[in-house]
Formats: C-alpha cells, structure tokens, sequence
C-alpha cells in the first residue's frame, strides 16, 4: 500500500462524500486499500461497501446518499420526493424509489427501501439532479412527483396525494399546466381532473 494510493482513496473520498469499492477504478488503486486504511482509522465503513471520511458527520439526507450511491439508476419519488420538497407531514420508515420494469430489488442493509417499477416516459420524465454532500441525488420534480402520488394512491393513500396537490398549489411549487401535463404522462388525468379544479 504505498502513499500515493491513500492520498489518492483520502482525496475522492473528499470529493464524493461517499465512496464505493468501485470508485477505487478510476483511481487504479486496488480495493484492499479500503480495508488497510478502514483498520487504521483513514476511512469509516458505513455500510456494506460504503466508506467516508472520519468525523464527517451526515446531514438528514445521508439515507438519501446512500441509496444514490449505491443505486445510481434509483430516482427519489412519492413520500420521498415529497418530504424531499418539504411537501408532506409524513415522515416515512422507508425511501421510495423508482426504477426501470424488470429491475430487482436493490440489496442494501441499511436505510430501509422500497421500489416502484415505472415504464418509458413515467419512469424517464421529470427527473431532476441536486448536489447534497458531494453525491448527486436524482429525485422527481414537485409536478412529477404529484402525479405519481395520484398514480400510487392505493400504495400511498388518496389522502396523502391530496394533501400533496393542495400544498403544491397554496405554496405556487408548480403551475397547473406542471401538473397537468404530468398527469397526462403518467394517464392519471381522469382521476386528477375534479382535484385539479377544485384547487384552481
């Protein structure tokens, strides 16, 4: 283990926040550098292939982080998205993320997740990147997110994606039109149309 190798490990792991095993190849340092400085204290482990600086204390969205890094096609969507956007008084157990139809469950210990399959445009659309601790986020857009709440009422509850649509409209989050055209690309129009209204 020479030191070059760790200067290199200490210097993405300060870029990224979080860092991966894999991370180590764009680096060519080898993986049993993770190991050597997690015993000398260089690195924490955090979670099964997951490392990070000493005395970096997370933020509230280190869950978030987590997820992101280990599942980089993951998006933040319904109870996630919303508190993500300071939407909802639900403070849910899990993390909500969409992924790809035909996608497995992602394998992580810890923060507890749960998956939604979406197809073509309802998976593709609205998807916005936000930096938070040097790990980019990908979690759907107010609108978005709104229209899939109606989508996954049964999931969810029709409660929680009114009180969605009710907050979206009284903070101004997202236009009609937003919310509209997102209701058209994930076919809940008819079930948002009298909402829509009623909300003006």
């Amino acid at each position: 283990m020479t030191v070059s190798h760790n200067q290199r490990v200490l210097d993405l792991a300060g870029r990224k926040g979080l860092l991966r095993a894999a991370d180590l190849d764009a680096i060519e340092a080898p993986r049993i550098v993770l190991t050597r400085m997690t015993a000398a204290g260089l690195l924490d482990k955090v979670g099964r292939g997951l490392y990070r600086l000493p005395g970096h204390h997370g933020s509230e969205n280190e869950g978030l982080a987590t997820v992101a890094t280990k599942v980089p096609q993951a998006v933040f969507c319904l109870l996630t998205a919303l508190q993500f956007h300071e939407l909802t008084t639900q403070l849910p157990r899990q993390i909500w993320i969409a992924m790809p139809r035909g996608s497995h469950v992602p394998r992580i210990d810890y923060p507890p997740i749960r998956m939604v399959q979406m197809t073509g445009d309802v998976y593709a659309e609205g998807i916005e990147t936000v930096q938070r601790d040097g790990v980019a986020l990908r979690v759907y857009g107010v609108a978005k997110t709104v229209a899939d709440c109606f989508k996954h009422r049964n999931k969810i509850g029709l409660d929680v994606a009114l009180e969605a649509l009710k907050d979206v409209r009284l903070q101004r989050k997202a236009s009609a039109d937003d919310l509209w055209r997102y209701a058209m690309v994930c076919r809940v129009a008819n079930v948002m149309r009298p909402y829509l209204e009623a909300v003006g």
